[in-house]
């Protein structure tokens, strides 16, 4: 029996380091970026990224699957994103195309390396808007919708800056394009900046692969997709980032109209508003906040009591059921 015992507990540790052992393999591809664009080799880096936003995906689902998630890796892979989300392109996008900025706001080394330039300022700000954007979601975790992200997702942020370098070596043949560091510089603050808004975007994962009412449907869409991009990745990558960087606002509107619609009822993606006064209260039957039915006047016996254990057992009868088909939320 103790051995059996011995074994599953074996069996857990190996289950426990799988999902972390994924993890290391995104912060590894994460380093390798970095090193690449150090190197010069931005092709290599900018793929680097992509293949860390994959093991990153996978490290969450067999986390979960396997049922072996743990604060040690909520942590662990929080620090490897920082890396392989936030340092890696913001390298990637420094060392490719930023240090070519000519307008050096900052210029305050006295020497012809001038490193504080705004392309410099420019990859900084990515950087610690990524680190803000992974510190505020590790703390609102669980209170928020979960098909939806508030602000745009860090490893969405990587993939755009590095679709970028790709659609400019789109063709392997020819020599790469010479970016625009003024387009770069722009796409790289928006980017930022994004990241830390209150937008709402859509959380591919929970709304494409757990929560999905046409599996089959949406198998074969993404079987299409993905022979696309192995078709045409350099050249399709981009523009599916600047959609999916877009539909942040967009997917905002739509959702304050229909909470604006919605009132005091409960709305279709699961987000309940507060009622818009007195009258909404009454007509959904118990406000959010309250704890207890919503106080009204006393109602009218029909028949004047006799004593007063009469009257308090009367009042029971004819006060109104907040349960009732009246009561409660819709």
């Amino acid at each position: 029996m103790s051995q059996k015992r011995k074994n599953r507990a074996k069996a857990r540790r190996a289950v426990y380091i799988l999902p972390n052992l994924f993890t290391t393999f995104s912060l590894f591809a994460g380093f390798f970026s970095i090193v690449s664009s150090i190197n010069g080799r931005f092709a290599p880096a900018a793929w680097a990224i992509f293949l860390a936003a994959v093991f990153d995906t996978l490290d969450g689902t067999v986390a979960r699957m396997t049922r072996t998630t743990s604060r040690f890796g909520v942590e662990y892979d929080s620090l490897c994103d920082l890396v392989s989300f936030g340092v890696a392109p913001a390298v990637l996008l420094y060392q490719w195309s930023l240090r070519h900025v000519s307008r050096g706001i900052l210029s305050a080394v006295p020497s012809d390396d001038k490193t504080m330039t705004l392309g410099f300022v420019a990859a900084f700000v990515f950087l610690a808007c990524g680190a803000l954007r992974l510190a505020r979601f590790n703390v609102s975790a669980g209170s928020r919708d979960p098909g939806f992200f508030e602000g745009l997702p860090i490893p969405g942020g990587a993939a755009i800056a590095a679709a970028a370098v790709l659609w400019h070596h789109r063709i392997p043949s020819a020599p790469p394009a010479v970016p625009d560091p003024a387009l770069i510089l722009a796409l790289t603050v928006v980017t930022a900046f994004l990241m830390v808004s209150n937008l709402d975007y859509f959380s591919l994962k929970n709304k494409v692969v757990v929560h999905n009412r046409r599996p089959f449907e949406t198998l074969v869409l993404i079987i299409l997709v993905l022979a696309l991009l192995i078709f045409k990745g350099r050249t399709l990558l981009l523009p599916l980032g600047l959609v999916y960087l877009a539909s942040g606002p967009v997917v905002t509107l739509i959702r304050s109209k229909r909470r604006r619609a919605c009132g005091p009822v409960e709305c279709a993606d699961g987000a309940a508003d507060e009622p818009a006064g007195p009258a909404a209260a009454g007509a959904g039957g118990r406000s959010p906040d309250a704890a207890g039915p919503v106080p009204g006047p006393s109602p009218v016996p029909l028949t004047k009591p006799t004593d007063s254990s009469a009257a308090s057992d009367a009042s029971p009868d004819t006060s109104p059921d907040p349960s009732g088909p009246s009561g409660g939320k819709a």
